[in-house]
Parts: C-alpha cells; sequence; structure tokens
C-alpha cells in the first residue's frame, strides 16, 4: 500500500507490515521542513493506526538522511524581533495525536514535547541513515528506537557553530546513548564523524556497507514483524522508554503486573504453541 501523496516533503509506503517513511527533500539532502513536521507526525500516526503494520521505519531519499534545519527557516528565525524567536515548526508538537497506549504505561505524558509520539508510539521505529545526519536530524534520529547506519555516513550535531544550544531534547538524549563525556565532546566541537565511529560510540545499534544498508535495515525490521509478538514489542518499548522516570522498584511491579498479564494474551498462548510445534509463528498481537 503506498499513500505519499498525502504527505508533503516525505514518502509513505506500508508493505509486509513494515511501513516506510521516507524524507523527500533529495536535493536539499532531505533538510527539515515544517512541511515535513506535520507530515511525519501525520505519517508515525498512520502507521501506529494500520493494523497491518507492525514496524516503521524512517530513512531519506537519495544520498542523505537529513542535514538538519532548512537554512532558510533558520534564516528567518534570525530576523524575527527579540523575543519571538521561536522554532514555529515546532511550535504544536505537544498537541500530537493521542497514542494507543496497550500497556498501561503512560509513555505519552513522559515525552509530551517535540518528538515525544516517536517515543510513545507502540510500534518499534527504526532509522537507517544513509547519509549526512546533522543538526536536527540527528535529534529525529535519536527520537527512533533502533539506529542502523551507512558505515560511511556523516553525523554531526551542528549546534554549537550555528550559535545554538543543545536543542530539541539532544542534551536528554543523547547522554543517555553514549555517556556525558562524550555528548559533550560531540556537542561542544560539533565536530563530524562516520557510521563506523557512531557504532563505536553506542550512537546506532549497527553500520554497514553503503550498499547493504536498506536491505539490512528492512530485513531486521520484517523479521521484528513476522517473528517475535507485536504484542510483546509494545510493552517492551513502553517499559523501556518509562524506566528513566523510575526507581528500581517500580519497574519490578510494572514488570510483574505486565507478566500477570501477559499469561492471559492469545501471544503467549501462540509463543508457546509455535515453540511446540515447531512451526512458524501467528502472532495476533492480542
Amino acid at each position: 500500500m503506498s499513500a505519499s501523496a498525502a504527505y508533503e516533503d516525505l514518502l509513505y509506503d506500508a508493505s509486509d507490515r513494515v511501513a516506510l517513511i521516507t524524507l523527500n527533500r533529495p536535493d536539499r539532502l532531505n533538510a527539515w521542513t515544517g512541511a515535513m513536521t506535520a507530515s511525519m507526525r501525520r505519517a508515525i500516526g498512520d502507521a501506529v493506526a494500520d493494523p497491518g503494520v507492525r514496524v516503521i521505519v524512517v530513512t531519506g531519499a537519495g544520498r542523505g538522511f537529513c542535514a538538519g534545519a532548512d537554512m532558510n527557516l533558520l534564516q528567518d528565525l534570525g530576523e524575527q524581533p527579540k523575543g519571538e524567536r521561536v522554532d514555529r515548526t515546532h511550535s504544536d508538537d505537544a498537541q500530537a495525536a493521542a497514542m494507543p497506549n496497550p500497556s498501561g504505561i503512560d509513555v505519552a505524558s513522559l515525552y509530551r514535547q517535540r518528538y515525544g509520539y516517536f517515543l510513545a508510539a507502540p510500534k518499534p521505529i527504526i532509522a537507517a541513515i544513509n547519509g549526512p545526519c546533522a543538526g536536527l536530524g540527528l535529534v529525529v534520529a535519536l527520537y527512533c528506537d533502533l539506529r542502523f547506519a551507512s558505515a560511511d555516513a556523516k553525523f554531526t550535531t551542528a549546534f554549537a557553530q550555528r550559535g545554538l544550544i543543545a536543542e530539541h531534547g539532544i542534551s536528554w538524549l543523547l547522554p543517555r546513548l553514549v555517556g556525558s563525556a562524550r555528548a559533550l565532546d560531540l556537542l561542544l566541537s560539533a565536530r563530524k564523524f562516520d557510521g563506523a565511529e557512531a557504532e563505536r560510540l553506542g550512537l546506532v545499534n549497527r553500520s554497514f556497507p553503503a550498499e547493504a544498508l536498506i536491505g539490512e535495515t528492512m530485513t531486521y525490521a520484517r523479521a521484528l514483524a513476522d517473528t517475535v509478538s507485536p504484542r510483546s514489542t509494545a510493552m517492551m518499548k513502553a517499559q523501556i522508554h518509562a524506566s528513566p522516570f523510575q526507581d528500581f522498584n517500580t519497574a519490578i511491579g510494572i514488570a510483574d503486573r505486565l507478566m500477570v498479564e501477559s499469561f492471559a494474551s492469545e501471544d503467549f498462548r501462540e509463543g508457546v504453541a509455535h515453540y511446540v510445534e515447531k512451526r512458524a509463528p501467528r502472532f495476533s498481537g492480542r
């Protein structure tokens, strides 16, 4: 199924239970626009609402992932009167559509700002970083649950070289992936680094040769869609993203509740049955 016409600056295609969302301004290395902000929110919401989709992949058209905010937008912001310099392309992100919440964990309230709907979505979101990934583009990648990259993709935080600060939640997200010292290095220096180093730092899960990236990412995504319980992935994602706000005892208590609920689920019965019967699973998500 393809519905790309419904989105501006973005392509959407869903097949084999995977939704592929492609930033689509290849002539500008997919530099981020206000239209892209609205389209991405709508595309993620559509993928979550589609029972035929179990995994979401985000990538970029052409040779880039996302080179950051479009410079025309940045120039416009710089020309606004003092006190009115608000990034209006993000001003309504707190109003993102409510996501289904099968876990009972209120993840959405923990991530109300900017791209928090990525984390609240109950389906796994994978970034396939195929080229330059800078500034806001890097932030968007960090909101994804998993990141795969081309080994020669170029990364930079960029903000310090624009006279800006650690924006859009990157000061919270980045240290949790790479540690505070490495996060400060990447933010203060705004130095460029490649996908192979991003893997060594822990910023991406795996790096691949450029020609293999999309194929490897889609193979992984389809394995998730075909072989694991979508109910389990939704619960685990909610547990992980809520955990920074919990103490250990709270996390254990939530896990105990969810485990009891899992024992009564169709997916638990199917998980045992397909293993015993030595066949491919047929998870319903219930």
